[in-house]
């Protein structure tokens, strides 16, 4: 494993409920002492069920949500940022080094703009190029390694399908030359065909650019087919990470074994894969004690109502899961 470029220690984000008169006002816990490691050059996949934090995370990370507690880094060579202590000249630099690319290729363009304009726009609101031959120099090349050509930095999105429009949204990200980026179920809208597509442009870009991605994704072929490692969320905490092959083929946790054994199968005999969770996710403004887990876990016990399990080694060095009885609960 390569040495983090972003390290998230005990991170948490909250967010406040109105206000009460008498007592303690309550809060929506999005992310709940949340600590990861992003190593530099990899593709670090995040999922988890709808609700269970994974965007309001990678916009912590982009200091695009409020840091309520822990820490965040983020560290490139010579240059250290604590991301909840940036001055505004450091805020203006990271955000030349961390971008975001958007889930909906529809909404996150504007129509007015011609696709020149639009990837233009981050180095001219930044200040990174001086003149417009440069601006355009810059835009030309970057538009180029993401399969766009002349012709089409002169239309306006309407002209665009739902993948072009995702290759502009990518080309904007990358035009200041970041080297993290979030993608937040970037390929979510778009049809199969073209996800592979995509995927396999973002893959390449990876390599080119020397790109570290934090793939956020609900899809977990999708996650399966590009990430290096993978980290599961539930309920605002994270309950297991580690490479990808070693998470998928031995799951530790029993919410990643029961996201896993919901993956469509190819095998149109195939039934009765998918393992049924009891009941629904409980409220992060209001979440059960010990195990956040536990009010769905098929194998919990007393212990995991009460205490809350730490995220563990589990045992090669790279997996870590939070499960107080993982060892003894493993298949097979």
């Amino acid at each position: 494993m390569n040495a983090p470029l972003v390290t998230v220690d005990e991170l948490s984000v909250h967010y406040p409920l109105g206000r009460r008169l008498i007592g303690k006002t309550p809060v929506l816990k999005a992310i709940d002492r949340v600590s990861i490691d992003i190593p530099k050059g990899s593709f670090f996949g995040l999922v988890g069920e709808s609700g269970s934090g994974k965007t309001t995370l990678g916009r912590a990370i982009l200091r695009a949500a409020p840091i309520s507690e822990g820490k965040a880094f983020f560290r490139d060579g010579e240059i250290e940022y604590d991301l909840g202590q940036l001055d505004k000249a450091q805020l203006r630099d990271y955000r030349k080094r961390a971008q975001l690319i958007f889930q909906d290729p529809y909404a996150a363009l504007s129509p007015r703009m011609t696709v020149r304009d639009i990837i233009a726009e981050p180095l001219e609101v930044m200040g990174l190029t001086k003149t417009r031959e440069e601006t355009d120099r810059r835009v030309r090349e970057i538009a180029a390694k993401c399969r766009l050509n002349l012709e089409h930095l002169r239309r306006f999105p309407h002209a665009f399908s739902g993948g072009q429009r995702q290759r502009i949204s990518i080309a904007r990200a990358l035009v200041t030359g970041p080297k993290f980026v979030v993608a937040d179920e970037s390929v979510a809208a778009l049809d199969v065909s073209i996800q592979a597509d995509i995927l396999n442009l973002l893959k390449s870009l990876q390599r080119d650019l020397d790109l570290t991605f934090l793939f956020i994704s609900h899809d977990l072929s999708v996650v399966a087919h590009v990430c290096d490692y993978v980290a599961v969320m539930y309920l605002g905490s994270i309950v297991e990470i580690g490479p990808t092959r070693e998470l998928f083929a031995r799951p530790k946790h029993p919410y990643t074994r029961a996201l896993l054994s919901a993956i469509p199968s190819l095998d149109p005999d195939e039934t009765g894969k998918a393992q049924r969770l009891a009941g629904e996710i409980p409220s992060p403004a209001n979440p059960p004690p010990g195990c956040r887990f536990h009010t769905r876990c098929p194998v919990a016990q007393d212990r995991c109502r009460a205490d809350v399990p730490a995220l563990e080694d589990a045992g090669d060095g790279v997996s870590r899961v939070s499960c107080h009885f993982w060892r003894e609960n493993l298949p097979g």
